[in-house]
């Protein structure tokens, strides 16, 4: 399939030829020009029965798209783990609204602080929500195995730290993607209402994981309490909930 982007010439049936202007992959809307500099028209990629220049149609899909791509990170991490790659980990924050989110990916050793960050391992929802790809040459229906042979492809120097063992990490998160996959991820991030520092936030810790859905529609997650990370709760001095808790067993 050709790609989408601004610039790409179409063909509609009722306006003719036209140049995308903008594009929404995560919605699947565009807007184009037909024949005036100044008007642009919206248009569905999904209903609007658009055509590239040479005639070739535009499908989009019509499912919802993840409005966040972390349980396709998830995913990826897991049959990397399989792979030997257990010193990979994901760090994230998204918020229920599904708005605002982040992802970081690391390898290496082990520290939830003191993350060492390299170019394209982390994203947000301000580069996602226009372009649903992680930018390692991704596409937005990739499976776990494609995302993981992109990444490698992308930063070698950096996957290859990941190799190694981390057996109490990587039993942690297999467990987690079991209850999660394909239509919930998790989040290291809550919310605190008023004012408090370090001390104030680690007292509201939840007991358990927040776990949001990464696309509309979907009923909020209802399955047992999912455990924190672990050496997560060592970080937060007056915290509720021990990392140690009871894994879920597979």
């Amino acid at each position: 399939m050709k790609p989408i982007a601004p610039g790409t010439v179409i063909f509609h049936r009722y306006r003719g030829y036209g140049v995308i202007v903008t594009v929404n992959l995560l919605t699947g809307w565009i807007s184009a020009r037909f024949g005036s500099e100044i008007r642009t028209l919206d248009l569905n990629l999904s209903s609007d029965e658009i055509q590239h220049a040479d005639g070739e149609p535009i499908l989009f899909r019509h499912a919802p798209p993840d409005r966040m791509p972390h349980a396709r990170l998830m995913a990826m991490l897991r049959e990397l783990h399989k792979a030997g790659y257990q010193r990979l980990y994901l760090y994230s924050w998204p918020k229920p609204s599904g708005m605002h989110w982040r992802w970081h990916l690391f390898c290496g050793r082990h520290d939830w602080l003191e993350r060492p960050r390299r170019e394209g391992w982390y994203g947000s929802g301000a580069d996602y929500n226009f372009n649903p790809i992680l930018g390692w040459g991704d596409n937005p229906g990739a499976s776990a195995s494609e995302l993981a042979s992109a990444l490698a492809q992308f930063d070698p120097q950096g996957f290859a730290q990941a190799l190694g063992e981390d057996e109490e990490h990587t039993l942690w998160f297999a467990n987690i993607c079991e209850a999660l996959l394909p239509d919930y991820a998790f989040s290291l991030a809550w919310d605190v209402n008023g004012a408090g520092g370090h001390a104030a936030k680690a007292a509201r810790m939840p007991g358990s994981l927040p776990v949001i859905p990464v696309r509309s529609g979907v009923p909020e997650y209802s399955g047992p309490p999912l455990p924190w990370p672990p050496g997560w709760a060592r970080l937060w001095h007056g915290a509720n909930s021990p990392y140690h808790q009871t894994i879920l067993s597979r």
